[in-house]
């Protein structure tokens, strides 16, 4: 994903509108929506953490404030989901998934306190029903962690 793609712009926006309302973040340091949601952050003068992979290079032109790197996808996960107020999903691919999955079952089952989990714009939503119906839930009120929000106002609401 590029930053000619829509959802790039509304990120970008997103991430503006989030740090002129106090809020920093912390992301995986590349490129896709994490360089958006970078970006915004940075234009609305917030904070950015990147925890990046060391097996790759650091993006050039990658907005942060600072970057740690992390030895393996491993170490980088943990920081990602242990060093954070909220989560805020945004559309992504495999790895995005596995981020909310790990963060999402760590909250269910209460080895993470209580945090919002916010699922941005309709990218996830079309996944969540089927794995509603067919998956194995270990704790019932596994669904009422998660919140959908297609704008940044929505966000916003969910994080006061």
């Amino acid at each position: 994903m590029d930053a000619a793609d829509p959802r790039f712009a509304d990120v970008v926006q997103l991430g503006e509108k989030l740090a002129q309302h106090g809020w920093d973040a912390v992301t995986g340091g590349h490129q896709g929506m994490m360089e958006a949601i970078c970006r915004g952050i940075r234009a609305g003068g917030g904070h950015v953490r990147g925890i990046t992979l060391q097996r790759f290079p650091t993006p050039p032109d990658n907005h942060l404030s600072e970057e740690i790197r992390a030895r393996d996808f491993f170490s980088r996960m943990q920081m990602l989901i242990e060093e954070t107020d909220a989560y805020l999903v945004l559309p992504g691919g495999l790895g995005t998934l596995a981020e909310m999955a790990m963060s999402w079952d760590l909250q269910a089952i209460g080895v993470l306190e209580p945090r919002p989990l916010i699922l941005y714009g309709d990218t996830w939503i079309p996944l969540l029903e089927p794995l509603k119906e067919s998956l194995i839930w270990s704790v019932d009120d596994a669904f009422t962690t998660l919140r959908h929000c297609r704008t940044a106002d929505e966000v916003l609401s969910e994080l006061a």
